[in-house]
């Protein structure tokens, strides 16, 4: 069960970096690093979101393995 929970939040975590990406390179995105030489907030939250949520899934994933199974 924490297995498929830790593959969710992994899938979820790469949909939101990808999504973070492709905001970063918007045509707002743009504008907003040309006056001010960063991102829009936005991006950075989902992509930092995404990065959270890879990571945790990843330690979700491995963390919790069955007791039954070999190491």
């Amino acid at each position: 069960m924490f297995k498929m929970a830790g593959v969710a939040v992994f899938a979820l975590g790469v949909v939101l970096l990808v999504m973070g990406i492709s905001a970063a390179d918007s045509i707002g995105s743009s504008f907003s690093r040309f006056f001010t030489g960063n991102p829009t907030d936005k991006s950075i939250w989902l992509m930092l979101g995404g990065l959270v949520c890879i990571l945790s899934g990843a330690g979700g994933f491995l963390v919790f393995r069955n007791p039954s199974s070999p190491p």
